[in-house]
């Protein structure tokens, strides 16, 4: 590991201070070269005070007239500079003794920071300031601002990253070919040109971050990632994995299915199947729109492990998706012989240990539940198949302990099959799943019509709820869904709670049920077989009925105050109808006045049906790190990158990424050392 700087290394001497750096990432030298600014302000020039306007932020210059402390309506240091054109007031809440001998009447003060309109003319608050002599030279370049934390300035961390770039050794990492193909210069010219812009460097540009200095960052970090995945795709193609190719069961399923696989299913389904009988651990990702067919696909796979003499397991991220597909594959897979068990947190203790043991005997063949699957407690006799459905939604701690856990179960590692209902953008594909392969299906089963979607204010709640008795008397099913569970005093939002026992007086007799996460997992359980019984017309919600809940007969789909949803929650939602032959409805009911945001993600859902074209638009407004539900690692995914700006560096990224890692495995280590520390596990959750 490169040395620290002297700054850091007396940081580090005591814990305060290496909790400040810490908290900024910052371990190594590298890291200070790193820790890019996240704007730059221009000191170059001097805002005469007669041509300064409110809102504007600017650095001024003048002498002290006055300084005064008054009292109230709080204690405040008020400072008045005049130069030849006017004067401005800076105000101080916060202020100690020794600056009163700085703002000393007739002292020449260069301060920086917004003007704002006061009583008594402009004023800036608390701005950024210095004595200085009469002439003393401006800045030649951009001032950079770098992420900071309380307790660590900005005069200091700036003066410590000047002094790691001078000190720190920069060996280039990528071939002077490829550098001159992208039109990209040396890593540490660019690191250099971030740090200390050139005076005549375009301010919009860096703000940007597309000058040549920039994008050569950009690119040495996408480099990173493709290194770091396509390493980690070949150490598992590396490793062994049980030969999964005796498919009689599997083709026992297929007949007794009552209905026929797709065009896509099928083409998924000879991939799959193809994988699964080779030696070398399959890791696939499946994704489809909501309705798509992924769990047959699923059930199928689970056939071909255990037809092969090994056991599958199938994880879901909530009790409520598990049990669904408990539910839904079990019928299939017990009519063919298949010994399964269910393990979640919520069965007694007894239950548990049984399941454990027909897990551990072998007994079980099939294991179905939630994350209680990766507790230590758990052991497989041969587990040759994981399944873990909507994989981004464990937290990436989770992830990392399945992976952990099940690469640890036996001599060979298990073929694994993830799926997600959120179609991935290419871009985001390319760059977070390099290290898997993925399959779509990109067809919807015969008869499954599009959902209409329609946007209603709550002001119209009554025409609403007309609805939803006219679709019961109809003899279809309608779900209501809410965002809270009880209310909240800090957000004004129909909780589920109340919308249930308005909608039970508004709709009686119709029988209305209620379930949410705070339910008993029995409870759950007996409600959702009610509504899926037809023995309940209306079932208010809260989101846990977001995935995996397939009732045909419901119709009708009513999301209140749905401004608070994100897109890819609306349209998994919006998923819960259109699954039998009826024609079906969502509407999102929304409170105003609606956000720009909030009117934009309303709009999508309106105008489009089609999931990769929802999650494209929602990477662009929530970028990678909640799509992919990994703000849980406390590590940023992308720092500088950005997916959409940056695509044709990440396509050259990967193929550099590819030569590199045939040809020249030290420049690979230098490059993943600087860019990561040996902190990669977080990516490749």
């Amino acid at each position: 590991m490169a040395r620290r700087t002297s700054e850091v290394a007396a940081a580090a001497s005591t814990s305060s201070g290496a909790t400040l750096f810490a908290r900024l990432g910052i371990r190594r030298e590298q890291d200070l070269v790193l820790h890019l600014p996240i704007r730059y302000e221009d000191e170059t020039r001097i805002t005469a005070l007669g041509a300064l306007r409110p809102g504007e932020t600017a650095q001024v210059q003048g002498v002290v007239v006055r300084q005064e402390i008054v009292a109230r309506p709080r204690r405040t240091l008020a400072v008045e500079l005049r130069d030849d054109s006017g004067s401005i007031t800076l105000r101080f809440f916060h202020f100690y003794g020794s600056q009163l001998r700085q703002f000393a009447v007739g002292n020449r003060v260069r301060a920086f920071g917004e003007a704002r309109g006061g009583l008594f003319g402009l004023e800036m608050v608390h701005p950024r300031y210095r004595v200085v002599d009469e002439g003393e030279p401006l800045p030649q370049a951009l001032t950079p601002v770098y992420p900071t934390v309380s307790g660590l300035g900005q005069a200091r961390l700036r003066a410590t990253i000047l002094r790691a770039l001078r000190a720190v050794q920069w060996p280039e990492t990528v071939p002077a070919a490829v550098l001159a193909a992208l039109g990209l210069p040396a890593s540490a010219d660019a690191l250099r040109a971030i740090h200390q812009p050139a005076p005549d460097t375009s301010a919009r540009a860096l703000h940007e971050r597309t000058t040549p200095a920039w994008r050569r960052v950009i690119f040495d970090e996408l480099l990173a990632q493709q290194l770091s995945l396509q390493r980690a795709r070949a150490a598992r193609a590396a490793q062994r994995a049980p030969t999964l190719s005796d498919d009689v069961l599997a083709r026992c399923l297929l007949q007794a299915l009552p209905f026929r696989l797709t065009g896509a299913q099928q083409r998924v389904w000879t991939q799959i199947a193809g994988e699964l009988a080779t030696a070398q651990p399959m890791n696939r990702l499946l994704q489809g729109d909501v309705g798509s067919g992924k769990t047959v696909i699923a059930a199928l796979a689970a056939a071909q492990a255990i037809g092969s003499g090994w056991q599958a397991a199938i994880m879901a991220p909530t009790e409520i998706l598990a049990e669904q597909h408990l539910r839904r594959i079990g019928p299939w897979l017990e009519r063919i012989g298949v010994r399964i068990a269910w393990l979640s947190g919520s069965l007694k203790e007894p239950e548990k240990r049984a399941a454990r043991a027909r897990a551990a005997s072998g007994e079980a063949q099939l294991l179905i539940g939630t994350h209680a699957l990766i507790e230590d407690a758990v052991a497989f006799a041969r587990l040759g198949l994981a399944i873990v459905d909507e994989q981004h939604r464990f937290g990436v701690a989770q992830r990392l302990a399945l992976r952990d856990r099940l690469e640890a179960t036996t001599t060979v590692v298990p073929h694994q099959l993830m799926m997600s209902a959120t179609p991935i953008p290419r871009t985001l594909a390319m760059s977070y799943y390099a290290d898997l392969d993925v399959s779509v299906i990109d067809e919807l089963p015969p008869g499954r019509k599009p959902v209409l979607t329609r946007l209603v204010s709550d002001a119209r709640r009554d025409e609403v709820v007309a609805r939803v008795r006219a679709a019961a008397a109809a003899g279809r099913q309608v779900y209501w869904v809410c965002p809270l569970i009880a209310e909240s005093e800090a957000l004004d939002l129909q909780s589920a709670i109340d919308a249930h026992a308005a909608l039970v007086r508004e709709l009686a007799p119709l029988r209305v049920g209620l379930v949410h996460g705070r339910l008993p997992s029995a409870d759950k359980q007996a409600v959702m077989a009610q509504f899926a019984s037809a023995a309940l017309q209306v079932l208010v919600a809260t989101t846990v009925i977001e995935v995996g809940v397939d009732v045909p007969n419901a119709t009708l789909m009513v999301v209140e105050h749905a401004e608070r949803f994100g897109l890819a929650q609306l349209h998994q939602l919006r998923g819960r109808v259109g699954r039998g032959s009826g024609e079906s409805v969502c509407v999102l009911m929304y409170r105003g006045p609606l956000s720009a945001a909030a009117r934009e993600r309303l709009k999508t859902l309106y105008e489009t049906g089609d999931g990769f074209e929802i999650a494209r638009r929602d990477l662009l407004q929530r970028g990678p790190g909640e799509f992919l539900g990994a703000r849980q690692s406390g590590e940023a995914l992308l720092r500088f990158a950005d997916l959409e700006r940056d695509s044709d560096l990440l396509g050259a990224a990967r193929e550099v990424a590819a030569a590199l890692l045939r040809d020249d495995p030290a420049r690979v280590d230098e490059h993943l050392q600087r860019w990561f520390g040996g902190r990669e596990e977080f990516l490749r959750a």
